[in-house]
């Protein structure tokens, strides 16, 4: 569905991505995707309300989209589907540079896709950024594991 061209201009243009529904629980996924995309030398941006105020890769915690003062390039959802729409709208809203949104895998809506696509965005839906940086840039080994971490941003 997403070629790897497009996938790796994405992960090359963009900077600074606000993760949306980030936990502090290292175990879950939206705490290492968060921590590993940080390691690749990306800005993350945590966002999640119920840990707002604090501290997680060297940045504050936010409750939402508006509380982010510096640009964002991409927005990486990791909440249901239903909460998607009202995220990209908060995002279209705040966000005049926004280039990108991704929903993370088994977040999918269509509409609120599409919406994000006629402002001109890029929309990435059911992918992993960190997964796709792996493959994409030759981290994952024999059997698909990552077997290190590199620590700068390709």
């Amino acid at each position: 569905m997403y070629s790897d061209t497009l996938l790796k201009d994405v992960l090359r243009r963009t900077h600074s991505i606000a993760v949306v529904g980030v936990s502090t629980n290292p175990v879950r996924p939206s705490y290492y995707v968060a921590r590993y995309l940080s390691l690749k030398g990306y800005r993350v941006i945590p966002v999640n309300p119920g840990h707002a105020g604090k501290e997680l890769f060297g940045e504050t915690i936010r409750a939402n989209l508006s509380d982010i003062d510096v640009p964002v390039d991409m927005i990486d959802i990791f909440r249901r589907p239903e909460a998607v729409p009202e995220i990209v709208d908060e995002a279209l809203t705040v966000f005049p540079t926004l280039k990108t949104i991704w929903m993370q895998i088994g977040v999918e809506h269509a509409e609120a896709a599409a919406k994000a696509e006629a402002r001109g965005l890029t929309v990435i839906q059911n992918r992993c950024p960190k997964i796709e940086y792996q493959r994409l840039f030759g981290e994952l080994r024999q059997g698909g594991f990552a077997t290190g971490i590199i620590s700068s941003k390709l």
